[in-house]
């Protein structure tokens, strides 16, 4: 294997074991039962049946992302800088679905999944000088987590206050 195909699969192969990593610890925590299905929720709320290919597809776009960006970055420092703070993201990713579904506290959430929205833009503004089409691959992630916020405010507003955690 020559040293341009190393290295552009080994990290490749990393941000898709990490992306599959909390993919499958962000459904571990979400559990679709009795207390969420209790709650009020808006009309305009999507199907629960699409939240997987969506999840899906701005996961696989975040790979090809974190792949670009680290294959553009200038230097050992900025590489470790941009896994610092993806990993970052990968944890605000799973936390939110702990917070809301595990722990029953969409309130707690909503304060997590704006963090998570923060941490979407800074890597968008972190990896715009390397990679403009790693920055645009992340839009939808940005896109998604912000309509994803306004839903989460939305449960909260409609079933608060909530007890417990």
């Amino acid at each position: 294997m020559n040293a341009v195909s190393r290295d552009t699969l080994r990290p490749a192969l990393v941000a898709l074991a990490a992306a599959v990593g909390a993919s499958v610890a962000g459904r571990l925590a979400t559990d679709i039962g009795p207390w969420y299905e209790a709650l009020s929720k808006p009309a305009w709320q999507p199907p629960d049946w699409l939240f997987g290919p969506v999840w899906t597809l701005i996961y696989a776009l975040g790979v090809i992302a974190a792949t670009l960006a680290w294959r553009h970055a200038p230097a050992a420092a900025a590489r470790r800088h941009l896994l610092s703070a993806f990993a970052i993201n990968l944890v605000l990713n799973v936390s939110w679905s702990v917070l809301f579904f595990s722990m029953e506290r969409p309130d707690w959430a909503l304060v997590g999944v704006c963090l998570l929205w923060l941490s979407i833009a800074s890597l968008i503004f972190l990896v715009w000088p390397w990679s403009r089409l790693a920055s645009l691959l992340l839009t939808p992630y940005l896109v998604w987590v912000g309509f994803a916020a306004f839903l989460n405010l939305t449960i909260v507003q409609l079933n608060a206050p909530f007890a417990g955690g």
